[in-house]
């Protein structure tokens, strides 16, 4: 991946370091002095209630009171609470909410602090004095964690200040006049999504280092010293144009009060020495002592959770819970569109006689009652050409009886249709998401016979992976079918791509063929009705009519095909979406749902967990997709239809769908198996995950309320001075 732009930087702990202000200024008014200014102190073992607490062996850890200071609160203010001044809080409001989470932070960490000191002396009886011989909190907090703690914490401070170098060079070169790309399209989940503990290793080390152009005795911050960094760093950058940022980023912690005396006596160009990254680094260290207390009490919890039935007392209950709750169907509909690997449908309601399809297909399924599914939509649309026709004649569809001829003059302007890889602007946007697939390597990827352009997509998420990947897994999506054209690399960055044309038939042969190269073998059967171009004369003289008196229309006559991807003896009531890539139905969903990214012009599907929901009712989709859609599902997941419509072809592919063997509803999920939650994909492993992100969740809540509540105890534990900060609280918002 080639960047072509930077998300705004956000510091560790502090500041957003481009921000500007219009009308106001927070530190160039103040002094130095003013800013070093105590505004708060904390001190929890002050607190009437340490005594309870069961740490008071361990009161001399935290060496007295933790000091909160002016420029921490102006600094916290910078990387977050101007936002929120923009979107309407008061400073006023801003301030004291910060404040309050300046405190909050400071009783968690001296809470955790203790409290994983007395776990420490568990195993070692001198932790307390040991602890208390380190003159810096630096080392205190790394006495409390392990290597891959202070890893983490480096990366995630390194990488911050990498981004926040990168907006500003961004800026540099795009004043030499390189390409700005423009277009958009939706990108898939996970997309450089980061896992929780990542960090770039080499040799069980932490391979990453912050980038400015600069080296020198002692230091070398040269891009090629910068370690996994450098994969990252922008299309374009030099050591000049770096240079260039870096000098932006010094000024901002100057504008900001944050270089001191000692740094400007010292080497400003050797990044590591400032004493802000010291700071930042010891907030990260904070940060990591308290998630490492409670990930240990998390565990703790989690092990209650496996016992005495509790997962499925739990189960049960949400049974039970949906039973009654989705008696009718429209409940149920409303649930099914919020539904996500961690939000399950247990129950689906009963389907009654009303609910069935009139007419189904010769060689299709005769199963026709109304169900409740999920479908993917690949739409091959009319042109602008082909629209304007098409709206000129649907004038006619006023007049009675004139419809045959408004379907049949629509059939000639399907027939013309010629779609091509809409992915254009994963080339040409913002962010170049392309890369040659033979410069990383990869030989195992799809590409039509008659174009092999050789250019896949994210990288990133396509090689790495297995243990310590760097990023999370794409949700559905393959990722191994190429860009379907030729691709011409322009001088400026750009490219230019002549895609490979599409009809409705070619559209078919990807269709099949993909899924057959992601599942391995012959899956795919694919039927093409009479209904279509047929022979004679009457090619384009079709009866869309049910009767001689033509007051119905008789929706199979918009049906072009119809077929089903071979799941291999898949049970539909199992979960779909588990991101099991054993399953051939998620790789079938993947490699559909990649066919989406890559052709469909309805963008409002790719955004959808598993595609549209489509009810056992009546719905308020057009009515040649929703009888499509309706009649793909009573077939089940991989069955699939194509359809005509006014916006051109549908291809409509099921992933899932309820009420599979009967109309009188019933469980979704067979008797879950609880010995499985430790299986990634499972349901049992998903609906326990669901359980801890909910109970556990709530649990850690409720602890770390009780903890502030408990020692955020004002003129106790806690003393603020106000006066100090209080022209801050004055500033007023611009009218």
């Amino acid at each position: 991946m080639k960047k072509k732009t930077i998300a705004a930087a956000v510091m560790a702990s502090c500041m957003a370091l481009t921000a500007t202000f219009a009308g106001c200024s927070l530190v160039s008014s103040d002094n130095k002095k003013d800013m070093a200014q105590e505004i708060a102190t904390v001190d929890i073992t002050k607190s009437k209630n340490f005594g309870e607490s069961g740490l008071s062996d361990y009161k001399g850890a935290i060496s007295g009171e933790t000091s909160i200071y002016k420029k921490d609160l102006v600094s916290y203010f910078l990387n977050v609470g101007y936002s929120l001044v923009q979107n309407g809080k008061s400073y006023e409001e801003t301030f004291n909410m910060l404040m309050d989470s300046l405190i909050e932070n400071a009783v968690l960490v001296q809470y955790s602090t203790m409290a994983l000191l007395e776990i420490k002396a568990e195993s070692d009886s001198g932790a307390l004095e040991e602890f208390k011989s380190f003159k810096t909190l630096r080392e205190k907090y790394e006495y409390l964690l392990d290597e891959d703690d202070e890893n983490l914490a480096k990366y995630k401070l390194y990488s911050s200040v990498n981004k926040a170098i990168d907006n500003s060079e961004k800026t540099v070169i795009e004043d030499e006049d390189e390409y700005k790309g423009t277009e958009t399209r939706t990108t898939p989940v996970n997309l450089e999504t980061e896992q929780d503990d990542y960090y770039p290793r080499k040799d069980n080390s932490l391979n990453y280092n912050i980038y400015t152009g600069f080296e020198g005795e002692g230091f070398n911050n040269l891009l090629s010293n910068s370690g996994a960094y450098e994969e990252d760093a922008l299309e374009g950058t030099t050591r000049a144009t770096r240079i260039k940022a870096y000098n932006a980023f010094l000024k901002n912690l100057k504008d900001n009060d944050l270089i001191t005396e000692e740094d400007e006596k010292g080497n400003l160009k050797n990044v590591n020495s400032l004493s802000y990254l010291e700071e930042e680094y010891v907030t990260q260290l904070e940060s990591c002592v308290i998630n490492k207390y409670f990930d240990i009490y998390e565990e703790q919890q989690r092990e209650k959770l496996l016992q005495n039935n509790y997962i499925q007392n739990r189960y049960e209950e949400l049974l039970a819970d949906q039973k009654d709750s989705y008696k009718t169907g429209s409940a149920f509909e409303t649930a099914m569109g919020s539904m996500a690997s961690n939000s399950f449908l247990l129950y689906s309601p009963e389907t009654s006689d009303d609910n069935e399809l009139e007419g189904t297909i010769d060689g299709y399924s005769n199963v026709n009652y109304g169900r409740f599914g999920f479908v993917y939509n690949i739409l091959l649309p009319f042109n602008a050409k082909q629209t304007a026709e098409l709206n000129g004649l649907k004038s006619i569809l006023s007049q009675d009886g004139e419809d045959n001829f408004y379907y049949n003059e629509r059939n000639k302007l399907l027939e013309r249709i010629e779609t091509e890889d809409q992915r254009s602007a994963w080339f040409n946007g913002a962010t170049d998401y392309s890369f040659k697939a033979s410069e990383s390597g990869i030989t195992d990827y799809y590409h039509n016979a008659n174009s092999d352009s050789g250019y896949l997509f994210f990288e990133g998420n396509l090689t790495d992976s297995g243990e310590g990947a760097r990023y999370k897994k794409l949700q559905a999506y393959d990722g191994r079918y190429s860009y379907n054209g030729k691709v011409f690399e322009n001088d400026d960055g750009s490219y230019t791509l002549l895609g490979e044309k599409l009809t409705i038939d070619g559209m078919l042969d990807e269709f099949s063929a993909y899924i057959n190269y992601v599942l391995g073998g012959d899956n795919v059967e694919i039927n093409k009705t009479a209904n279509y171009y047929g022979a004679g004369n009457d090619k384009y003289n079709l009866n869309f009519y049910k009767d001689e008196e033509k007051e119905e229309i008789d929706y199979t006559k918009f049906l072009y095909a119809y077929g089903k991807v071979d799941l291999g003896g898949f049970d539909n009531r199992d979960l779909f979406y588990a991101n099991n890539t054993a399953s051939k139905q998620y790789k079938a969903m993947s490699a559909v749902n990649e066919l989406q990214f890559a052709y469909t012009t309805d963008t409002s599907v790719l955004s959808q967990y598993a595609g549209y929901t489509v009810s056992a009712y009546e719905t308020n989709y057009v009515k040649e997709f929703e009888y499509a859609a309706k009649l793909a599902i009573s077939n089940g997941a991989g069955a699939f239809t194509v359809c005509a419509g006014d916006y051109g072809w549908h291809l409509i592919y099921v992933t899932s769908v309820f009420d599979n063997n009967s109309s009188d509803g019933g469980e979704t999920y067979k008797t879950p198996n609880w010995s499985r939650v430790d299986d990634e994909g499972t349901f049992e492993n998903l609906f326990f995950e669901w359980i801890k992100g909910n109970d556990i969740n709530d649990v850690n809540t409720t602890r770390r309320t009780k903890i502030i509540n408990d020692f955020k105890k004002e003129n106790e534990s806690v003393v603020k001075y106000q006066k100090r900060y209080q022209d801050l609280l004055d500033l007023k918002n611009e009218e």
